[in-house]
């Protein structure tokens, strides 16, 4: 709660800030607020779980936590002079992305329907907002509305569901539909529609197939580095929400939601590589990316063992912290070329050696290649559901992993076979510490995974 607290407490005063005109002191504060929520974060590390009603603080939450409040922080970093192109009202921007990341907090700690729910319309009513903050851009406009409408959409179903689940179970609690389920003889025909509206709305907002529709045009049209923060943060807490739910309370039902979800797993690994193979755009090439490694976290969900929490934790944090390298490169390519195609990457190594290292370590990350954190999230995932019956659907995923390769490798290709022009990019200071940070982050969790592995 201290967490959630501190987030809201920092937007709030960054707002007044920026009515104030202390622009400057914007990046400072936001800074220290987001610093103070992770220093809360370690100290309630280890306790009991606290219940605070509707939600709780376990090492569950604290770890999902962390990484969306570290991935933030980064992301944060990355604002030197990016917002000050887009608006004069900059700090519309950092509250309200604290409150996306407050709406997330709680998503990742909740315990009652009720708080999932609000803390998905926090998270989301700032995520529409922040995808049409660019009110002259009609492809902004048009991300922002697609997003509202799909996302409206999406609420629908989880409502219904939710709807559905109390009134068989008769409480919005974990724990009280979890004992109705495992108590119950027979439980209500209603409740299975139920749990299937709600993997369907949870589906959209984790851009899942067929339900991923928005998610291309979306990330193109919104500005890049809310798009950084759409396709990391955003995505590791709504996963983090889909496994509380699933793994946890929906869990003795395990048999009934596992075939739709297995069907969902393969479209979402088809559709986001295949689709991915033939995009011209860089940024279009990380959206339907970002869909096909949406499959390989719902593996977490096909076999429920004790480490599922842990292997979500880190493919999570491989995913986004390689994300994070990757949007950052595309800020500067695009600063300095206007473009975000692929030609724009074209002798990035003879121009920026540093910057396009680390562009090649993300892009072995995302395709997962040994040594770096993306590996051992997909070894965890491919290793979790490793069995008799399950060989072909790893075969599956395994042959998609492969077709991943083309196109994350078509970068570093361009980056250090292909001639482009001649004109340095200079990186600032703000943007090496990201980088080198999140690439330091990406080789050791490569290395000595351990270091997560074993955190909830």
């Amino acid at each position: 709660m201290n967490i959630i607290i501190t987030i809201s407490i920092t937007a709030f005063i960054v707002l007044y800030a920026g009515l104030f005109k202390a622009n400057k002191a914007l990046l400072p504060l936001t800074v220290v607020g987001l610093l103070t929520a992770l220093g809360f974060t370690f100290c309630a590390w280890n306790g009991n779980a606290v219940h605070f009603g509707m939600m709780q603080t376990d090492n569950f939450a604290l770890a999902f936590s962390g990484i969306c409040i570290i991935g933030t922080l980064l992301i944060f970093l990355l604002t030197q002079n990016y917002f000050h192109s887009k608006s004069d009202n900059i700090a519309e921007y950092y509250t309200l992305i604290l409150f996306a990341l407050a709406g997330m907090i709680m998503m990742v700690s909740y315990k009652n329907m009720a708080m999932l729910f609000v803390g998905l319309e926090i998270m989301s009513v700032s995520l529409y907002i922040l995808a049409g903050i660019r009110k002259k851009d009609f492809a902004s406009n048009e991300a922002s509305l697609k997003y509202f409408l799909m996302g409206a959409f999406s609420t629908g179903f989880l409502l219904f569901g939710i709807t559905l689940i109390y009134g068989a179970s008769g409480s919005f609690d974990l724990d009280k539909i979890q004992a109705y389920l495992v108590n119950s003889q027979t439980v209500s025909p209603i409740f299975y529609p139920g749990v299937i509206l709600m993997m369907i709305g949870l589906c959209f907002k984790v851009g899942a197939a067929p339900f991923h529709f928005w998610t291309p045009d979306v990330y193109e049209g919104a500005p890049s580095l809310i798009t950084t923060f759409m396709s990391t943060v955003v995505k590791t807490a709504g996963f983090a929400a889909f496994l509380r739910l699933f793994a946890g309370a929906f869990a003795p039902l395990h048999d009934f939601w596992v075939a739709p979800l297995m069907v969902i797993v393969c479209l979402t690994l088809f559709i986001g590589n295949v689709t991915a193979l033939f995009q011209k755009n860089f940024k279009r090439m990380l959206a339907y990316s970002s869909i096909s490694h949406a499959g390989y976290l719902l593996f977490s969900l096909i076999v429920l063992t004790k480490n599922s929490g842990n292997n979500v934790l880190v493919y999570a944090a491989a995913y986004t912290f390689a994300s994070i390298i990757a949007f950052a490169v595309l800020i500067l390519v695009k600063q300095k070329t206007g473009s975000d195609s692929f030609e724009s990457f074209n002798g990035l190594a003879k121009r920026n050696p540093l910057v396009a290292l680390c562009l090649t370590v993300a892009m072995l990350s995302l395709a997962g290649i040994p040594l770096t954190a993306g590996f051992i999230g997909k070894y965890l995932m491919f290793l979790n559901v490793m069995t008799e019956y399950k060989t072909l659907l790893v075969a599956f995923a395994i042959l998609n992993a492969l077709v991943g390769f083309y196109y994350y490798f078509r970068v570093i290709v361009a980056m250090w076979f292909k001639d482009g022009a001649e004109t340095e990019l200079s990186t600032p200071v703000q943007y090496k510490v990201v980088l080198l940070v999140s690439v330091a982050i990406t080789l050791v969790l490569g290395i000595y995974p351990a270091i997560i592995l074993n955190l909830i």
